[in-house]
Formats: C-alpha cells, sequence, structure tokens
C-alpha cells in the first residue's frame, strides 16, 4: 500500500511538473480513472480546467473501489447526487497541507468538511496519503475514501 501511495505520489510530482490543470493533473497521473470517469458524466470537468484556484482531495481509484459495485453504479447513474458528492470534494482557493488548520471549511458543493490535523491530515474519514499536488489552477491532495456530503 505505502509503494503504491509513492508511485502515485511520483507520478503526481512528474504529471504536475509539465504545467497542467486540475483535470490533467489527475488522468496523467494513471491512478484517477474512475474520478475522471465521475467528472465527465457530472459535466464538470470544464470546471475543473477553469480559473479556480480549486483544492482538490481527490479518491484514488482504490478508494472508489471501496464503496460497494451497486452504490458507485448507482452514484454514477444519478448525475445530481455526483454532482454533490464530487464538489465536497473541492474547497475554494489553494490550499496547502501546511496551511489546514483543525475545524471545517466549506466545500464548493455547499456542505462544510471537517478537517484535522492530528497524526496527519484527516479530511473527514479521508487520510491525505500524498498531498500538495501543485497544478496550474489550484492543488490537489489525494486521498483514500472518496467522501459523502452529511
Amino acid at each position: 500500500m505505502k509503494r503504491a501511495m509513492l508511485i502515485t505520489a511520483f507520478a503526481f510530482a512528474a504529471a504536475s511538473a509539465q504545467a497542467k490543470d486540475i483535470v490533467d493533473t489527475a488522468v496523467s497521473a494513471g491512478d484517477f480513472q474512475t474520478l475522471a470517469t465521475a467528472l465527465q458524466k457530472a459535466g464538470l470537468v470544464d470546471t475543473l480546467k477553469g480559473q479556480g484556484p480549486f483544492t482538490v482531495f481527490a479518491p484514488t481509484d482504490a478508494a472508489f473501489a471501496k464503496v460497494p459495485k451497486d452504490q458507485l453504479d448507482a452514484l454514477l447513474a444519478d448525475k445530481d447526487r455526483l454532482t454533490a458528492v464530487l464538489t465536497y470534494h473541492v474547497v475554494p482557493g489553494k490550499v496547502m497541507a501546511a496551511d489546514v488548520k483543525d475545524g471545517r471549511v466549506r466545500t464548493v458543493q455547499g456542505s462544510e468538511l471537517t478537517l484535522s490535523t492530528s497524526g496527519g491530515v484527516k479530511v473527514d474519514d479521508a487520510n491525505v496519503v500524498a498531498a500538495d499536488i501543485v497544478a496550474d489552477n489550484g492543488v490537489i491532495h489525494v486521498i483514500d475514501n472518496v467522501i459523502l456530503p452529511k
């Protein structure tokens, strides 16, 4: 597991060195096929290619694989719910890991995430496994679970 996280971090570092937006950075990293598909189905690709800046807590394919298949299929088929879940992973502005403080922060979706820095950065019940992947229009923090609005 740790090796896979390091590979993901290195892939992100290499991808972000080529100055790409958040979507292109995630797609070129290769471990975000489900996220890329979900963004397309929700019609959010152009938004996350926009000016920003955005902070995206990006679940890996392994994180999406933790969601039972029937629930994931239902989510991918429901554009409104999918949009709500994906925008819950996005915070306006560019927040680097060193700037994260314990507390709540409003997402693009409108609800609040709970951030914790005790023992590493946590976002709701997800751990940040790779942080500060800089893109042209913001920053990506890789997380190990899909987080759902309350």
